[in-house]
């Protein structure tokens, strides 16, 4: 596959981890920080990654790491830290809790990204939307903008008001999407592989 600098890269790092207990990005499944395996997902479609995080225990993936400009203002603030910071038009943005996504679903999400028109390309599985796991076109900077000066700050409804493009997986698929939220989810993604 060849490798696009046309692309960029961001990884949300964020997030309380509530239910996890722990930063969801450094938790280990299969001995490997879940942000390892999204990392090696990303590295055969973009060099250009970037963390959005304040947390220093990031440096270990040696990769540059940029703070919310905007702090508390969860996925919505993310994404507006990456499309301010990029100057690339066409941005991954990917949470870091999908430890299972592989470089094949992430080079169908691009590719067809780059033919849609839409300010926003994602996956769904036709029930459930994951913004999370999309392509984001700088010019959908100004709706991040000023979703932020109005604090609605809930992804979904937001992204169904732009422009987007919805990729629907099938049910292989699923279980590549799955993001884990807690240690119970853990459990059981661990226990799948078995």
């Amino acid at each position: 596959m060849k490798n696009s600098a046309n692309i960029s890269a961001y990884v949300l790092c964020g997030g309380k981890s509530t239910r996890m207990q722990s930063e969801k990005g450094l938790v280990l499944y299969k001995g490997k920080p879940f942000i390892r395996w999204i990392i090696e997902a990303i590295m055969p479609i973009t060099p250009n990654i970037i963390l959005v995080t304040s947390n220093g225990d990031y440096t270990l993936v040696g990769l540059p790491m940029i703070e919310d400009t905007y702090p508390d203002k969860g996925p919505v603030g993310g994404i507006f830290t990456a499309l301010n910071h990029t100057d690339t038009e066409q941005n991954l943005i990917l949470s870091c809790d999908v430890p299972k996504i592989t470089t094949s679903l992430l080079a169908k999400l691009t590719t067809e990204s780059k033919q849609k028109d839409a300010l926003i390309t994602f996956l769904s599985d036709d029930k459930n939307d994951y913004p999370l796991i999309g392509v984001y076109k700088k010019k959908a900077l100004k709706t991040f903008s000023d979703a932020i000066s109005a604090e609605k700050l809930k992804l979904c409804p937001l992204v169904n008001l732009i422009s987007h493009h919805k990729i629907i997986i099938n049910t292989d698929e699923k279980s590549l999407v799955k993001n884990v939220n807690s240690k119970a989810e853990l459990l059981s993604l661990n226990q799948l592989d078995l």
